[in-house]
């Protein structure tokens, strides 16, 4: 793969990154299994993967430990990101920005992964309460410290955070641009798939013209994307899925057709339809690396070898084509 610098990080153009959070978090518990996730990892990084993204949130820090162990050994094959800036309660997550927090953060960081630097760190939500200004300049002091390569912004959270009568990413523009006077943003990580294609109206062009990377998170549509979940199957009550709008039964059934028009095309290619949706969220960008989140070895090596798929134009304009997805507001 070919390898270019966005920023100050060197994320790789073409490939596919291993988004490691299902291995510890959101997704049904009683699935979890450590000696699995390790192998996943391996077999990912063995398939071509350089890029493994996770957070001190996940678990928390069980997913950064996992992680850690694989670093151990293979340090050198991994560009390693993570975030910092969510703490985990009982019942609630809340963002903490301040300073103090975010240079302890980073240094708990560095132990669980069993590193001295962090390839790409990401800001995982911005405090309201902490101007992005003293957070991000925090996150700079660790780049000067040598603990960091380069700073993201994750906009995962956006849709939480949009403002009536706005764009879904519109708030996430304002805060990268109020970040970039402070340090050079490297990297953003948000939601693009098939089914959710916001990302593309406003915030990948905001990247595209800075050299700023897109991390595509979620690219595989949760799972859905794959054709291998059945409307009506249901979430154990610990899965995110449970109350996603978009996975009841009703709106699994609902969304069919687009998985059909995934299945489609790869059959033309001898291919899945997980990998037709990474290839179609490759192609929307020379920055856009999709970090699709598994938890099983096989589906690693899937997923890294999607890279290798040329859709061409026709299929994807079939793919975009595809309806737009429903959920339960509709």
């Amino acid at each position: 793969m070919e390898r270019r610098s966005i920023g100050a990080a060197a994320l790789e153009v073409g490939a596919v990154g291993l988004g490691c959070m299902p291995m510890s978090w959101a997704y049904t518990t009683s699935q979890q299994d450590g000696e699995g996730s390790l192998r996943a990892v391996h077999a990912a990084l063995d398939a071509g993967t350089t890029l493994l993204d996770t957070a001190d949130m996940y678990g928390p820090f069980t997913n950064e430990l996992l992680v850690g162990r694989v670093l151990k050994e293979r340090r050198q094959d991994a560009f390693l990101s993570t975030k910092c800036g969510l703490l985990v309660g009982d019942q609630h997550i809340v963002a903490n920005g301040r300073p103090g927090y975010i240079r302890r953060a980073c240094d708990a960081s560095l132990r669980r992964l069993q590193t001295d630097v962090i390839d790409l760190y990401q800001l995982h939500r911005v405090d309201p309460e902490v101007p992005i200004e003293e957070t991000w300049g925090a996150m700079a002091e660790l780049v000067a410290a040598g603990k960091v390569r380069s700073l993201g912004l994750c906009a995962v959270g956006a849709r939480g955070n949009r403002r009536y009568g706005t764009g879904l990413h519109t708030e996430t523009v304002r805060q990268l641009e109020r970040a970039q006077q402070v340090f050079p943003v490297s990297c953003v990580q948000a939601e693009l798939s098939v089914w959710a294609r916001e990302a593309l109206d406003e915030l990948l062009p905001w990247c595209a013209v800075r050299g700023v990377g897109l991390m595509a998170a979620m690219p595989l549509g949760n799972g859905f994307l794959t054709s291998t979940l059945t409307p009506g199957q249901g979430f154990e009550p610990d899965d995110v899925r449970a109350r996603h709008p978009r996975f009841t039964a009703e709106m699994m059934a609902a969304n069919q057709p687009i998985v059909a028009g995934l299945r489609r095309v790869a059959v033309r290619h001898g291919a899945t339809p997980g990998q037709v949706a990474l290839a179609w969220v490759l192609a929307q960008g020379r920055h856009v690396v999709p970090v699709p989140g598994t938890k099983r070895a096989h589906w690693a090596r899937e997923n890294a070898a999607a890279a290798e798929l040329r859709l061409s134009a026709a299929d994807l304009a079939e793919v975009t084509g595809l309806p737009p997805a429903r959920g339960s507001w509709d």
